[in-house]
């Protein structure tokens, strides 16, 4: 049998430093606001200012960096590190969106009772999105009937899709 050879010493473990955890925005500003109001919004403070609008219903990715744009403020800072007077000049783009792009980039093209274009943000959208469903089960379109009945809208397949949720399950026979 051949024999196994002694371990003599363990090697010895080396002291790495602790990896650092990663820290949240480095806030020694006094003036800083870690919740920023925009648009009827609340925004973390401490997200870059195209994140930041993003949370605001209605601004996208492209939106937000318009918006950014027209402002004149670096996409890379902080919302939170913001003075007042460049937030409010930041929900004013916001608001007056429509004004200054393309009509195809607007959310909502041809309103149905005004023809003009308007962009959405915030309840607003919501309450139009319904306006426009109620419209459409009242005339009795297709869309509008399909709506009426909690059927897919866009012409999705039904047949093995959107089952779940339909049936109540089996109800135990009362004696």
């Amino acid at each position: 049998m051949a024999e196994k050879p002694a371990k003599t010493e363990k090697a010895v473990k080396t002291d790495k430093p602790a990896p650092k955890k990663k820290e949240a925005a480095k806030t020694e500003d006094e003036n800083f606001n870690f919740i920023v109001r925009v648009a009827g919004c609340d925004i973390d403070g401490q997200k870059r200012v195209v994140i930041g609008l993003q949370g605001i219903k209605g601004v996208g990715k492209r939106v937000a960096e318009i918006v950014v744009k027209k402002a004149k403020i670096d996409p890379s800072i902080r919302i939170g590190s913001l003075s007042d007077e460049k937030v409010k000049e930041l929900e004013k783009d916001v608001t007056t969106y429509v004004e200054y792009v393309p009509h195809w980039v607007v959310n909502r093209q041809m309103d149905y009772e005004s023809g003009a274009d308007m962009h959405l943000i915030g309840n607003d959208l919501d309450m139009y999105q319904k306006d426009d469903v109620n419209r459409m089960k009242m005339i009795r379109c297709y869309r509008g009937i399909r709506h009426e009945n909690h059927h897919k809208v866009r012409g999705q397949r039904t047949r093995s899709n959107g089952r779940k949720g339909l049936t109540m399950g089996v109800q135990r026979k009362s004696s």
